[in-house]
């Protein structure tokens, strides 16, 4: 894999088994948006970029060669060969055969462990476009600015300094304390995030599930996004509907090792077929 200098940033390529909207528009993180264009913006690990693909060439506007060894090539999990995931896991099931040949270009983004806690705490009973909205509010009230009117997520120190009424604005309701449980917890230390990327899994489960509010639906959201824990498998409504349809008898362990990057590719696909649950 190759990366240039551009005018406006960097082009990468080949790169192969990615596909934009698959990978940052279906519900792993809240703070990208699609542009006219057909390109993305987004921010992460402080850092505002817009992507594009054309082909097997991925251009990254405001990165350097730097960013992109250093952020992006980790961010978009580009050195992971999910051709070889999806030959392997295929054999599984001939469902997920076919969810995996469906949306061949998603990849498991690897995010900061404490936004995807936050974010996913967000997501409870809520829908993407309501997600986005509270995260844009979030950080553009608590955040520090980049460029461009965008900003970082808070710092969970920063979190941990205000109350659940600071939060109203937000408009996140109940969800308002579980957020400053957890940055309280968090900036403490209480809860370790680090112990989180390699404590045995139901151990690291159990640390998040500290938190008010975090069940075992956000906890493994957060260890599956946030901490690239790929063997995490969680279980929304979405998903509780595809394993009784289309998995009956089966669940998480029977997806082995690469259980997570299965988990998204039935997940989109169930959510691009309802027929299916009809």
């Amino acid at each position: 894999m190759n990366c240039e200098k551009t005018e406006t940033g960097v082009k990468v390529f080949p790169v192969k088994d990615l596909d934009l909207a698959q990978t940052l528009d279906c519900g792993q993180s809240f703070r990208w948006v699609q542009l006219e264009s057909g390109g993305f913006k987004g921010v992460a690990y402080g850092k505002c970029v817009i992507m594009r693909l054309e082909g097997e060439t991925l251009y990254i506007e405001n990165a350097t060669v730097e960013d992109f060894e250093n952020i992006w090539k980790n961010y978009l999990d580009l050195s992971l060969d999910y051709g070889k995931i999806r030959e392997k896991i295929s054999k599984i099931h001939p469902v997920l055969k076919e969810a995996a040949k469906y949306a061949p270009g998603i990849r498991i983004l690897r995010q900061e462990p404490y936004e995807a806690l936050c974010t996913f705490v967000i997501s409870q009973n809520n829908n993407i476009k309501r997600i986005k909205g509270i995260v844009q509010r979030l950080c553009e009230s608590f955040g520090e600015e980049i460029a461009d009117g965008e900003f970082s997520f808070p710092t969970a120190e920063k979190m941990a300094s205000l109350t659940a009424d600071d939060l109203a604005p937000l408009r996140a309701g109940f969800r308002n304390r579980y957020l400053i449980d957890a940055a309280q917890k968090v900036a403490s230390g209480e809860v370790n995030l680090d112990k989180c990327k390699t404590a045995p899994y139901e151990e690291a489960r159990q640390e998040l599930m500290k938190i008010t509010g975090v069940g075992v639906k956000v906890a493994d959201c957060t260890l599956l996004f946030g901490m690239h824990r790929i063997e995490a498998f969680p279980i929304d409504v979405w998903m509780k509907r595809a394993m009784d349809k289309l998995f009956p008898g089966m669940c998480a362990e029977d997806f082995g090792e690469y259980a997570g990057i299965a988990q998204q590719y039935i997940f989109h696909y169930s959510r691009m077929h309802p027929e299916l649950f009809e």
